[in-house]
């Protein structure tokens, strides 16, 4: 029985400890692209200006996403954010009503998720340009 207690402690503490470093690796993906500026036609068909994006943009954004060709390779990146969008709109859903802090973060970090992947978006359509441009030359 002890031993049985022992395994579930350990399993436990992985999965925290594994839960935490994922939570850290997608801020400092998130981190990154904040900085970055969208170009003015990302931001024509997404409605999202630098800096102003919303928890609700981030669907549609990701099927604009799915609709590029992905020459960047950004597909385990964008995976992960998707992941952390489902898990911190989970503890939104599940814990706003005991720790009210929780939901002002939440919103926070599902906006900063709306806007890494608009960043992407853009890094793509940049991308698909540079390709057709280097296409076009070549066949000249």
């Amino acid at each position: 029985m002890t031993v049985a207690l022992m395994a579930v402690v350990i399993l436990a503490a992985s999965l925290a400890a594994l839960l935490q470093f994922f939570g850290i690796y997608c801020r400092s993906l998130i981190a990154a692209s904040v900085a970055q500026p969208l170009s003015p036609e990302i931001q024509e068909v997404t409605g999202i200006t630098s800096g102003a994006a919303g928890p609700e943009d981030f669907p549609r954004v990701v099927q604009l996403l799915r609709l590029c060709p992905d020459f960047s390779n950004d597909r385990q990146q964008l995976s992960a954010i998707r992941l952390y969008f489902w898990l911190v709109k989970s503890a939104r859903w599940t814990l706003a009503s005991l720790l009210p802090d929780v939901r002002s973060w939440a919103e926070t970090q599902l906006a900063q998720c709306a806007y890494f992947a608009a960043v992407a978006l853009d890094h793509r359509v940049s991308s698909s340009r540079t390709a057709l441009a280097a296409q076009m030359h070549d066949s000249r």
